[in-house]
């Protein structure tokens, strides 16, 4: 019974110490953190005001708030980096074609949510916001081969403010650790069977931040919702990673998570550090 209780001692401290390296961040070299506290979730958008999410007038709008910015990025089917965040162009323009099916003159064409504002080009939203505020770019990694993470690295080459990236994909994050190690790329998660109802295999990794080992990302970025995850808990406390809280919608979700999470992807309210604890 002793040799069996043993055994079954050290096969337990075995898979902690595997599980523990499976979620463990960069710990070497690590950059410096981001700069400001707030993200204003796909551009500071307001439908009410004809402005709608990932189009050069939320992005401008945030930019005069002085918010920092987190955009979707993905691939027309001519190459283009466009800021859009649904694969599929159903909901934001009414049509039944995915984003990588259309080129960019044809996005063009195409009104978001029945404004005056259509899909932008990723280098526009680079030259409007031009380092006046930080951007947190997720990388839409829509299949294995996709040239999306070379193509907006290439541009963000050339671009001389704050920015980081970010994605639900592993394979978008060893990319970036392998081709530009010196960016700042953060591992988006959250619990995919509770919210979306998804149950594949797949999803189970990135729920639990198991492919840290692979990616080594310097900051996680969660629902926060499900803030109290054990792997977002240990990435937190044990590694001292910075974690981004999405998406924070009232000043409620904001006190109910602001001691978990050091940076808040928000919509629907303007959370001013000086004042949010007197919003509504």
């Amino acid at each position: 019974m002793t040799d069996n209780r043993h055994s079954w001692i050290k096969r337990g401290l075995t898979a902690g110490l595997f599980y523990l390296l499976s979620i463990a961040p960069r710990l070497i070299g690590r950059p410096k953190r981001m700069p400001g506290k707030f993200y204003a979730h796909r551009g500071l958008h307001d439908l009410s005001l004809g402005i709608p999410e990932n189009t050069m007038a939320a992005f401008r709008r945030a930019v005069e708030h002085g918010y920092g910015i987190e955009l979707d990025v993905q691939l027309t089917k001519d190459g283009q980096v466009v800021a859009a965040h649904d694969f599929d162009l159903k909901r934001i323009c009414g049509v039944e074609k995915d984003v990588d099916e259309l080129t960019y003159e044809e996005l063009k064409a195409l009104p978001v949510l029945d404004t005056a504002e259509h899909i932008p080009l990723f280098q526009d939203v680079l030259d409007l916001v031009d380092g006046k505020v930080p951007l947190l770019v997720e990388i839409k990694y829509k299949h294995v081969g996709s040239s999306i993470c070379r193509k907006a690295a290439e541009l963000l080459d050339h671009y001389s403010g704050s920015y980081c990236i970010e994605s639900f994909h592993p394979v978008a994050l060893m990319w970036f650790r392998k081709y530009r190690p010196y960016t700042v790329r953060g591992q988006l998660g959250m619990n995919f069977h509770k919210d979306d109802g998804r149950v594949h295999p797949v999803y189970y990794f990135p729920r639990h931040l198991l492919t840290n080992f692979l990616t080594k990302p310097d900051f996680i970025a969660y629902d926060h919702h499900a803030r109290s995850a054990l792997s977002l808990t240990i990435c937190r406390v044990v590694f001292g990673i910075p974690c981004f809280a999405w998406t924070v919608k009232s000043p409620r979700e904001y006190y109910a998570c602001e001691h978990v999470f050091d940076y808040f992807i928000f919509e629907g309210f303007l959370p001013e550090e000086s004042d949010i604890r007197n919003c509504s």
